[in-house]
């Protein structure tokens, strides 16, 4: 009776302090989680920074990985549209979310040619609130033990974003220059939140073509940019080019930044200090 009692003890003590096992496609969604989840949680990252989320190829160990996950946040990247169904096979009792729930997509590009839509929602703070709600409510259903400390949690981190959202506007907001360049439009969510213009090196996901090159350091001589945001995902060889001719230089930052917090600031103080010039 003793050892049954202590067998018990020791299972409920296991079960207890068992760590949530949960998956997401991209660093900045293994932020959100980390941020309301903390100790609760283990996450298994799909595309760690460094790789494209369009094109990623999952490792055998990530999908061993995914065989013990609960919960897999998906947020609309390309590589998702080819393996959601995979991983669903391997382990029948994932559940799918989606954290970009309630989120509207724009198309990345103006172009009539151009349909598909942006995925690069959490570059936006109140984005970011978003996520976190959808994270957040996910995690409590899911784990209704600790849904307290989820809660106190994720209302730490909204109170995080509505702090950088303030700062992004103050520190933007004395720019009379709205305009900058990128080499991959991955910035027209956090472009639109600021009123802002990215205006992208890229065409339809190809390199330029030599007269796309010389309207683009029209365009960048008219409004007097002189920075380029590059990322280190792709090639700098057309920036490098339009930089040289414009006297400009080339700031790269990967959209797919782990702390995504830190990477708003970083593309905020960028554009503030290449537009310093300007805002006068």
């Amino acid at each position: 009776m003793f050892k049954k009692i202590t067998l018990f003890i020791i299972f409920f003590n296991i079960a207890l302090f068992a760590k949530l096992n949960v998956a997401v496609s991209i660093a900045p969604e293994e932020f959100v989680v980390e941020k309301i989840g903390k100790d609760l949680v283990d996450i298994t990252t799909i595309v760690k920074p460094g790789n494209s989320p369009h094109t990623y190829e999952p490792k055998p160990s990530q999908m061993r990985d995914l065989s013990k996950a609960k919960l897999y946040f998906a947020i609309g990247v390309e590589f998702e549209n080819a393996w959601l169904d995979k991983f669903k096979d391997l382990n029948k009792n994932l559940k799918i979310i989606r954290a970009d729930k309630n989120i509207t997509k724009y198309p990345i590009s103006k172009e009539k040619t151009q349909k598909h839509l942006d995925p690069h929602i959490w570059l936006d703070p109140i984005n970011l609130k978003q996520i976190a709600k959808n994270i957040y409510e996910a995690l409590s259903a899911e784990d209704m033990a600790n849904s307290k400390k989820y809660e106190i949690n994720y209302q730490s981190f909204l109170k995080e974003l509505d702090t950088l959202n303030t700062q992004v506007k103050t520190k933007l907001a004395p720019l009379k220059n709205r305009k900058f360049l990128v080499f991959h439009p991955s910035w027209g969510y956090y472009a639109k939140r600021y009123n802002l213009e990215q205006i992208p090196i890229e065409v339809g996901g190809k390199e330029p073509k030599p007269k796309d090159l010389i309207k683009i350091i029209k365009t960048a001589k008219k409004n007097n940019i002189k920075v380029i945001i590059a990322q280190p995902e792709f090639s700098t060889k057309s920036a490098n080019i339009i930089a040289n001719e414009i006297g400009g230089v080339v700031v790269k930052i990967s959209p797919v930044t782990k702390d995504v917090v830190s990477n708003i600031k970083k593309i905020t103080d960028t554009i503030a200090n290449a537009n310093g010039a300007n805002s006068e």
